[in-house]
């Protein structure tokens, strides 16, 4: 195609479809930035403020000092050492485990790799809430796995494995087999293969494994608020409740503990939100 035609062909009016489509699109964009807005919103208003006519009301002047109770009163620092430490863990867990089961599904030959791929896909319509009283008393049997870390790390990778292994085996189907067979014929073995053949050639997979199980840890809180009975291991979620009792009428402060927990998650899957959408559809798309 020439320069001429090419530019011919941008200066073409759009259609009317995509102007509507692109109309529909922003709306739904609006419709799902706008509780981020309201959260932030309300987060620098007094509590005097928040019973007054209007969806949104900008305050004047913005209370600042609704962080910095809490930050103090919510025990920010403490409680987010702890969500950052389970969910380190369960991701790293989550994506070691899905990389070799996926590897082993997709790249290695076995009886039953069909009917075990198949039980484990199944995790994803299982809700993880479904279980949590069966945890719960297996945990308080077997000791020490109530009110610790271990008690929300093992079923937060048990239940992003499905997803994760669904994910892999579909991008691991359009990796070329010829990059390992000269990683073989060079003498590499079967982690070296995973671990420095495959594991940066998925990683748009990778990424968006370690996202969607990053949200997942990040914000789960029934079943925290079930195992967990100390600040010790409490994840982020619990801040809120530390404002009950003298401090339930402190509605900017509760405001701000929950814009401060949302940030982290924003922020990350706007930065990768581009590795999602290649490692969700690569499964999808067949060359």
């Amino acid at each position: 195609m020439s320069g001429t035609e090419q530019q011919a062909r941008e200066r073409k009016p759009k259609p009317l479809s995509y102007w509507g489509l692109l109309l529909i699109a922003l709306v739904f964009c609006a419709g799902q930035f706008f509780p981020l807005v309201w959260l932030v919103d309300y987060s620098l208003s007094r509590s005097s403020e928040f019973f007054v006519k209007g969806i949104l009301n900008w305050p004047a002047p913005p209370q600042w000092q609704n962080y910095l109770r809490a930050w103090v009163g919510g025990k920010f620092p403490r409680f987010l050492f702890n969500s950052a430490l389970v969910a380190t863990v369960t991701i790293s867990a989550t994506v070691f485990l899905s990389l070799t089961m996926g590897y082993a599904f997709v790249r290695i030959r076995w009886k039953l790799s069909g009917l075990f791929l198949s039980i484990i896909l199944l995790g994803m319509m299982i809700p993880i809430h479904a279980t949590l009283l069966p945890n719960f008393l297996m945990f308080r049997r077997i000791g020490g796995l109530l009110d610790s870390y271990q008690g929300l790390m093992i079923p937060y990778v048990a239940f992003s494995i499905p997803i994760a292994v669904f994910v892999m085996t579909g991008f691991l189907q359009t990796v070329p087999r010829s990059l390992e067979e000269s990683a073989v014929l060079d003498g590499c073995g079967i982690y070296g293969i995973i671990f420095r053949i495959i594991l940066p050639l998925t990683r748009p997979a990778v990424v968006t494994v370690i996202v969607l199980t990053f949200l997942a840890s990040w914000n789960e809180f029934i079943m925290a608020v079930t195992f967990l009975s100390s600040d010790r291991f409490r994840t982020l979620p619990f801040s809120v409740i530390n404002f009950q009792g003298q401090y339930s009428s402190d509605y900017g402060a509760q405001f701000a503990v929950m814009a401060l927990t949302a940030i982290p998650a924003v922020l990350v899957y706007v930065v990768f939100s581009r590795h999602i959408t290649r490692g969700v559809l690569a499964g999808a798309i067949k060359e």
